[in-house]
């Protein structure tokens, strides 16, 4: 929603979209995307995706190839040692050490990652990375000398 009324467009998609607030800024689209029907934003490429609290392994390619050149991926989720402080405690919906930076390890260029417990909203083990799909850097050819 703060996206949203800072005047940028946004495209949510979650499998119940009715906890969503209306609002002209947000396109809400309802799909389940672990359930294997074909991915809802095919062929769309984004300035920003930012992923909160749902971790889909083969989500990650797809996140990825979805950004535009300069693009920003936002992600954060639950990691191991969470169990501890409460919902999801499946060590399969929890990160393991890093894996966030090796997700996006030769794709994307890190700007910044945390691992660790955070008390607000709630007491979580989490980790967060922010990454740009940057350009390729230029080769520069010296002059002969």
């Amino acid at each position: 929603m703060a996206m949203a009324d800072a005047g940028l467009w946004v495209t949510a998609v979650d499998r119940d979209v009715s906890g969503l607030p209306a609002h002209d800024g947000i396109e809400s689209i309802e799909a389940d995307i672990e359930d294997g029907s074909p991915w809802p934003l095919a062929g769309k490429d984004f300035d920003a995706i930012v992923v909160t609290n749902y971790l889909y392994w083969p989500l990650f390619p797809v996140l990825i190839g979805s950004l535009r050149s300069g693009g920003v991926l936002i992600y954060e989720t639950f990691a191991a040692g969470n169990e501890a402080s409460g919902r999801p405690r499946n060590p399969d919906f929890l990160l393991r050490d890093g894996e966030l930076l090796d997700a996006v390890a030769g794709k994307l260029s890190v700007v910044a990652y945390e691992a660790g417990r955070i008390d607000r909203p709630a007491p979580a083990v989490v980790q967060r990375i922010a990454a740009i799909n940057a350009p390729p850097a230029p080769t520069i050819i010296p002059p002969p000398v």
